[in-house]
């Protein structure tokens, strides 16, 4: 018999605490076959895992000033080639006297970011319209210049980190709102906006990012009146955030077909308009549904990011390619080095937005148990 609590309502069953050795036994030895299949998992990881901690870590160069100290046949990663050029890998180009204009811009841009994703801080509304709004003012001022007091920068001398930071968080911004009016559009009653939306969202998702990205960059100034030829970032970031925007339209999509019919007929019963009836009701119930799909999206967009180097932006790819034209400090594991230090910078930000989303997902399931 379940016992109560003070309130009545039967308490929940106690937990039994179950040794490492009894959850081996149960979830990696249960059968013949996930023994043999966890064997094979360990082999795997014993021929991979030791050999890259060793070319990472243990015979790893990590001080030195001069290719020299990485030359040899039992060095592993050359890291002072990356401390050498972490100015380009941050900033790419951009002047030097000026980097603190850059420096100004992350450090802005972290003190807003992080009280928004605490759930529990004040002033969320004040937070995000400086946010969306006022921080990207101050971004662009910052680091465009041509402001009294302030040396212009062209677009062509950014790059780096800041380049890949800047492309990926403007086509996170853009692509979720947009993404939200685009799905509601699909699902509209009117046929006129519904064809128009289906028409957007299937041209952009059967169009690779590649072909996008050449459109934008060497097509689209040929159907501009002549002498009319927008920034190359500009061009680039304008089709990055449409391009998401379709993606992130079918995973919203996805999440208001899995909202309950009653759920609009509530709506319906109290009175709510159609926007009232969205914004209260059903998109915080189906983005609360979609999380995982959101967050893969955006990290789907930040890896995309690389794409730009080929029409020639600089981002942090671009950084890295650079680096293995440097002869000064040439060695054979140059590429390895700089290729594996961008895929630690991308893991981080990735493995990162993958965490906040299941912290999220928790948090909201334990409100709809409650």
């Amino acid at each position: 018999m379940a016992m109560e609590d003070v309130t009545g309502r039967p308490r929940p069953p106690m937990r039994s605490r179950i040794s490492p050795v009894d959850w081996a036994r149960r979830n990696l030895f249960s059968s013949v076959g996930n023994t043999a299949l966890t064997l094979f998992c360990l082999w795997l990881l014993w021929l991979a895992v030791p050999p890259f901690l060793d070319f990472t870590i243990f015979s790893a160069v990590w001080t030195g000033a001069t290719r020299e100290v990485c030359l040899g046949p039992d060095k592993g990663a050359c890291w002072p080639l990356v401390w050498a050029n972490l100015g380009q890998f941050i900033y790419g180009r951009y002047p030097e006297d000026e980097i603190w204009r850059v420096n100004v811009v992350f450090a802005l841009g972290f003190a807003a970011i992080v009280p928004a994703l605490i759930p529990s801080a004040p002033a969320k509304r004040f937070n995000l319209i400086f946010l969306l709004v006022i921080y990207p003012l101050i971004a662009l001022v910052l680091l465009a210049g041509d402001r009294p007091g302030l040396r212009p920068v062209p677009t062509s001398e950014w790059g780096g980190l800041l380049v890949t930071l800047v492309v990926a968080l403007t086509g996170i911004v853009v692509s979720l709102p947009l993404g939200i009016v685009l799905a509601l559009g699909r699902r509209s009653s009117m046929p006129a906006i519904r064809t128009v939306c289906i028409v957007f969202i299937e041209f952009w998702r059967g169009v690779p990012l590649i072909t996008v990205l050449f459109m934008a960059s060497v097509m689209l100034p040929l159907f501009l009146p002549e002498g009319m030829s927008p920034d190359n970032l500009l061009r680039c970031l304008v089709g990055v955030a449409l391009f998401s925007s379709a993606y992130m339209a079918e995973v919203v999509r996805g999440g208001l077909q899995a909202i309950d019919k009653g759920q609009y007929e509530g709506a319906d019963a109290v009175g709510l308009s159609y926007w009232q009836k969205m914004r209260l009701i059903i998109l915080p119930q189906a983005l609360t549904h979609v999380i995982p799909g959101i967050v893969n999206t955006f990290i789907g967009l930040f890896k995309d990011t690389t794409l730009v180097s080929i029409i020639g932006l600089f981002d942090l790819l671009g950084a890295a390619q650079s680096t293995l034209a440097d002869a000064a400090w040439a060695s054979p594991v140059q590429g390895h080095t700089a290729y594996l230090f961008i895929a630690v910078v991308f893991f981080v930000f990735c493995f990162g937005m993958s965490r906040y989303s299941i912290f999220m997902e928790n948090k909201l399931s334990r409100g709809r148990r409650h």
